[in-house]
């Protein structure tokens, strides 16, 4: 078995204090690899990271259309956002033009991970909905792949409702493999989670990015998703959040998700690449510093986008009284490169 691979390491001063391994694959969207480091072939659960990929039925089935979902509605279905305001009115808004309301929610309801939005609900003395929830958005897109279908969305987040059958129809499609046997869990949100191996998830992405690979009607429904990310980046994450950063300075050149427990997933569709990674310990800190690396490796990014890209290759961290005390990095075969 292939060990894992330094990927990121933490300093304080001069001295490194943490290291973060785990796998990184970059690939076309035939499996030939590019960039290998760490076991590529371990399954791993995507989690998050797979949320464009999970959207796809959306789109392909014309539901999308058909209710009339705009561009941020789209980003949202692919998004893991803050739960800031924008976010909730995006959610609301989604749902309002299926002629339902939050309680048809399966996602659960958690406080908003941006801390201001946090702070703000609690000031008020209101509590958080189903719509503060990170994926609230892609639940919105499978009550209306379940409307679309003509389906009782009730209970769509079961592996045996109509709904995950064809999302997980479309996973299998996008990876190139039966999922029959895989290792499968349950997500924060609910929703089956499957465990692939981590280069058939970058193979996924490449496919993802440049349509080489799927059926004309998936293609499109790819190319919709991240038209949709790109003009609306804000809603894949929000305030400060990696994902919307990179995709508003790389300004359509990369679509980039992040996942729980250190998985990151990306799109490079003027190149025909996808990216996947994994963290073993989850720490997304050690993901953001491998993506960036990656991303500054084979985009060659100038100007705006490639200072912003090696502001994370190697970002600053300070104390509260705001001295920097030392710095994320890449690390191992990606320092430097």
């Amino acid at each position: 078995m292939t060990a894992s691979a330094l990927l990121a390491e933490v300093t304080r001063g001069v001295a490194v204090e943490s290291r973060h391994f785990g796998a990184l694959a970059v690939s076309d969207s035939s499996g030939r690899l590019l960039l290998a480091l760490g076991d590529v072939e371990r399954p791993v659960f995507g989690r998050s990271a797979v949320k464009a990929l999970q959207a796809l039925p959306l789109v392909e089935s014309g539901g999308a259309e058909r209710f009339g979902f705009s561009d941020r509605e789209l980003a949202l279905a692919c998004a893991s956002h803050g739960g800031e305001p924008e976010h909730v009115e995006t959610a609301a808004g989604a749902l309002a033009r299926l002629g339902l309301g939050a309680e048809a929610l399966e996602c659960g309801a958690h406080w908003p991970m941006n801390d201001a939005a946090a702070r703000a609900l609690a000031a008020s003395g209101a509590g958080p909905s189903a719509l503060h929830n990170n994926c609230s958005g892609k639940h919105a897109g499978f009550l209306c792949l379940a409307c679309a279908m003509e389906t009782d969305p009730t209970g769509y987040v079961g592996a045996e409702h109509p709904v995950q059958r064809e999302v997980t129809a479309a996973l299998e499609g996008a990876l190139g493999l039966s999922l029959a046997d895989a290792a499968v869990g349950i997500d924060g949100c609910g929703i089956p989670t499957y465990a692939a191996p981590l280069a058939s998830i970058a193979r996924a992405f490449a496919r993802f990015g440049s349509g080489e690979g799927f059926a004309p009607e998936r293609a499109r429904a790819a190319q919709r998703l991240q038209q949709a990310g790109w003009s609306a980046p804000f809603e894949i994450a929000g305030t400060g959040r990696f994902d919307t950063e990179a995709m508003q300075v790389l300004n359509g050149r990369a679509f980039v998700k992040m996942g729980a427990e250190g998985v990151h997933t990306g799109a490079l569709p003027e190149l025909g690449l996808g990216v996947a990674i994994k963290i073993d310990d989850g720490a997304i800190r050690g993901a953001e510093a491998a993506m960036s690396a990656v991303l500054a490796r084979f985009l060659r990014p100038e100007g705006d986008a490639g200072a912003w890209l090696a502001s994370r290759v190697r970002r600053s961290l300070r104390n509260w009284a705001g001295a920097e005390v030392g710095e994320v990095r890449a690390a191992g075969e990606l320092a430097g490169g």
